[in-house]
């Protein structure tokens, strides 16, 4: 009788512990890796929305990829966490910033905004093994001078077109439309400086009569003199490589000093927030950012704009945040082709990322830029950004 008790405590015991182990594998099976993607951006000073802008667009990716749930690398369910940091938009500060999110843990990193910041960086996460799409880095050196790993791979890369097609798509629309002669400003950044060279040379190619060359810097305010200088030469354009709070102050000392010069720019200042500061001043102005156009132009953007502004509570977007959302999906997309979250896997999976993103098809040549990157042309008229033309690099 004693020995039939035991017998069927023991059999009790057993399933219990079974189960409790089984139960426990299932936990385990069930329960998330965290795996951190980083973002760097300037989130305070005069291009915060810029950067905000972008991050959001991160942060938007990371959001409904871990609401599908169906993320999963080696077995394991992969939960996304975005680390967050401002880089201020100064190059010594990007360099810490940089440290701090491979120290973090990221296994890759969406950022920087501006190329003189990205181009720093860059070397941080390339001795570190960690690849960096960029968003909005134009400067060709991002990606052409940019410091491999240890292992030669490509760190670098980004999924926008760069200066080198920007500054010739704007030169020659301008000497389409009756440009004849212009006065080159650049704010003394890499990115600035980067695409006033490039239009230089691009506008003297087309025939362009270019009457001078001019440079101050990114903390400018005061441009009267400078201007006063200008109108007396009487250039059809002012073409200015800079951000979009200064191009606004460009903008409205232009009109009080009664130029009729026209203003057109790169990137940096082909945004709603230019349009918001330089009010009535904006209007005319031509424009253009590295990509296709986004804005209400094709069913992806509508729908991207419609969820940007669901989730950021009626937030405008700027201009990168979509390509800072695919960036996202490019490394995400390179972990799934690894089938590993180890940065170094990631890293080496980058050259096969393809896909449909957002702004367009995601894919990179060798240096780690965009393939078939396109070029929009955008005028200011009746207060907002108007689509003018798309350019794009296999184009005549």
């Amino acid at each position: 009788m004693l020995k039939n008790k035991l017998n069927t405590l023991f059999i009790a015991l057993f399933i219990s512990h079974t189960s409790y182990a089984n139960a426990q594998s299932s936990v385990a099976l069930n329960k998330s890796v965290i795996v951190k993607i980083g973002s760097a951006a300037p989130k305070s000073g005069e291009i915060s929305h810029l950067g905000i802008d972008n991050e959001n667009g991160v942060r938007l990716a990371i959001d409904e990829i871990n609401a599908r749930g169906d993320l999963k690398i080696g077995g394991n369910r992969i939960h996304l966490v975005m680390v967050g940091k401002d880089d201020a938009a100064d190059p010594e500060h990007a360099v810490l910033i940089a440290q701090k999110l491979v120290d973090s843990g990221v296994v890759g990193v969406v950022g920087h905004l501006n190329s003189g910041v990205s181009i720093p960086a860059n070397s941080v996460y390339a001795e570190a093994g960690i690849v960096q799409v960029s968003p909005s880095s134009t400067n060709p050196d991002y990606t052409l001078k940019s410091k491999k790993t240890v292992d030669g791979n490509v760190s670098a890369y980004r999924v926008v077109a760069n200066d080198a097609q920007q500054a010739p798509a704007l030169a020659k629309y301008l000497k389409s439309i009756g440009g004849k002669s212009v006065v080159i400003l650049g704010d003394g950044t890499q990115y600035g400086e980067g695409f006033a060279n490039g239009f230089e040379e691009s506008a003297q190619q087309q025939g362009m009569n270019v009457i001078a060359q001019e440079s101050v810097t990114d903390k400018t305010e005061d441009f009267r003199g400078l201007l006063t200088k200008i109108k007396a030469m009487n250039p059809d354009y002012i073409v200015w490589g800079g951000m979009d709070n200064q191009a606004a102050l460009l903008a409205k000392q232009m009109k009080q000093l009664g130029m009729t010069t026209s203003l057109a720019s790169g990137d940096g200042a082909c945004t709603e927030k230019f349009i918001e500061l330089a009010g009535k001043s904006s209007e005319g102005m031509i424009c253009t950012y590295a990509g296709e156009p986004l804005m209400a132009f094709n069913e992806r953007g509508l729908r991207f704009i419609q969820k940007y502004e669901k989730r950021f509570s009626g937030l405008r977007v700027q201009i990168y945040a979509p390509y800072a959302y695919d960036a996202t999906y490019a490394i995400v997309q390179a972990m799934q082709l690894a089938d590993s979250i180890d940065k170094k896997a990631i890293l080496e999976a980058m050259p096969r990322v393809d896909f449909e993103g957002v702004t367009g098809r995601i894919r990179f040549d060798a240096n780690g830029d965009t393939k078939n990157g396109g070029i929009t042309i955008n005028q200011v008229r009746n207060k907002k950004l108007d689509y003018v033309k798309s350019v794009y690099l296999n184009d005549d």
